[in-house]
């Protein structure tokens, strides 16, 4: 019962962030997720409903590293993303971090983002 209400609340902190973000083919939606052990981010363009580009720490080049969901794996995730948006055209983005707090994970994937060469 207390694990439903919290996914219950979870989706709606999601619900309420997307009224107001949403993605363009001139500046995309930058969604972040973080599970447990892994973390995926991927610019979407929410007016034709398809996904420009996608990072995780389960692709093959990254999975050398062995990063995990933390701060270390955030900024080198968030580099990442950034040289890959920056190679195929996309420098501005809205940032959708998926129902959670802009602090910790989230804030330091959007710092190295930002470092990287991403606008938003």
């Amino acid at each position: 019962m207390k694990i439903q209400k919290k996914r219950e609340l979870e989706q709606k902190r999601r619900w309420r962030i997307r009224k107001k973000v949403a993605g363009t083919a001139a500046r995309p939606r930058l969604s972040v997720h973080f599970s447990n052990k892994h973390i995926y981010a991927q610019a979407i363009n929410d007016d034709e409903g398809k996904t420009l580009l996608f990072v995780s720490t389960v692709a093959k080049e990254l999975r050398e590293q062995n990063l995990k969901a933390n701060n270390d794996g955030a900024c080198a995730l968030g580099k990442s993303f950034g040289e890959k948006a920056k190679d195929s055209g996309i420098s501005k983005v809205v940032f959708d971090r998926n129902g959670r707090k802009y602090h910790g994970c989230v804030k330091t994937f959007a710092d190295a983002a930002r470092e990287a060469g991403l606008e938003f």
